[in-house]
């Protein structure tokens, strides 16, 4: 498991449920409006910003020398959002070289098909590798108190996705990417109690019957590591349990610490709320440096983290940067 140490880590966010350029934040942090003005913008409105979305969508780009990567983390829920966001903060699209799919669901997958669009369209014809996996193509769905069922929009398929030039990866195996600097992993154990996967989710046999599908077991995570900091692990929704993913990444590289988490940690909704205060609590013996919640955490979660760990928790929002 020899991960590559970066020098230095920049994540922008494209695409996040919270657009917020007002809260205080910490040296390492830029928010949208402030970048947009280093920019150029010459005048705040309106049309000048991103639009929030119910998904997620962050551009990765690590460094450790004279080398440099980019890489794509989800793509927000559809098309048109993550188009404006890219457009709005003129994102550098052309240099990404991979991108990766965190879980089968629309919210993170929706603009799949219009990032290869945008990214093939900046990097003159360049190959980029998108890495998913099968358990990824079910159709999906959740069910009401009635037992109802509200499906999904299945994400792109392989042969979608390779229609629009894409070079698709579909393997369960975990993987390092890009020199060894960013780590994807496999299967995520489900080792606590109390993290029960995502009540009410359903997916589609091939004969056409729903069945429960709880744990969601598609889903991945991404870690990078910083020299003389530690690991940064990126959960974009957490349906495996933010701890369990901690754990995890704990286990795999046991020489290393944890130095921050960021993404949905999917405490919102009341299913899942109740184990707010566990989940905080059991976050503690980590000793991150800096939380980022993103997505479906909630905000009884993020008041939660905060009020637990103060200033070290920098909740994302639609156009910030964080610099490591």
């Amino acid at each position: 498991m020899n991960i590559q140490a970066v020098d230095h880590l920049k994540i922008q966010v494209l695409v996040d449920n919270v657009t917020d350029s007002l809260s205080s934040v910490p040296e390492n942090v830029t928010h949208e409006m402030a970048y947009l003005r280093k920019s150029g913008m010459k005048e705040l409105s309106g049309e000048c910003l991103c639009c929030g979305a119910h998904g997620l969508s962050l551009l990765i780009t690590a460094s450790r020398g004279n080398i440099e990567h980019s890489l794509l983390f989800d793509a927000g829920p559809e098309g048109e959002v993550f188009a404006r966001n890219v457009h709005k903060l003129n994102a550098p699209l052309g240099a990404v070289e991979a991108v990766v799919l965190s879980h089968g669901h629309w919210d993170h997958a929706g603009g799949f098909l219009t990032a290869v669009d945008l990214i093939k369209g900046q990097n003159n014809g360049e190959e980029v590798v998108f890495h998913l996996n099968p358990g990824m193509f079910y159709q999906r769905a959740t069910t009401t108190h009635k037992g109802e069922i509200c499906p999904f929009k299945k994400v792109p398929a392989v042969k979608e996705l390779e229609q629009k030039g894409a070079v698709v990866v579909n393997s369960n195996e975990p993987r390092f990417l890009l020199d060894a600097m960013f780590y994807l992993s496999g299967e995520i154990p489900r080792v606590t109690e109390y993290e029960k996967g995502f009540p009410g989710h359903v997916r589609q046999t091939s004969s056409g019957e729903w069945e429960d599908d709880p744990w969601i077991l598609d889903e991945r995570f991404l870690v990078v590591h910083i020299r003389d900091k530690g690991l940064v692990v990126f959960s974009a929704c957490s349906h495996a349990g933010i701890i369990n993913v901690l754990k995890y990444a704990q286990k795999l590289f046991p020489a290393l610490p944890l130095y921050a988490v960021m993404g949905g940690f999917h405490l919102s909704g009341r299913s899942v709320e109740e184990i707010i205060p566990q989940t905080v609590t059991d976050m503690k013996p980590f000793d991150l440096q800096m939380i980022i919640p993103a997505h479906c955490t909630g905000w009884r979660a993020v008041s939660a983290l905060g009020s637990l760990f103060g200033d070290r928790v920098v909740p994302s929002a639609v156009g910030r940067i964080y610099d490591f």
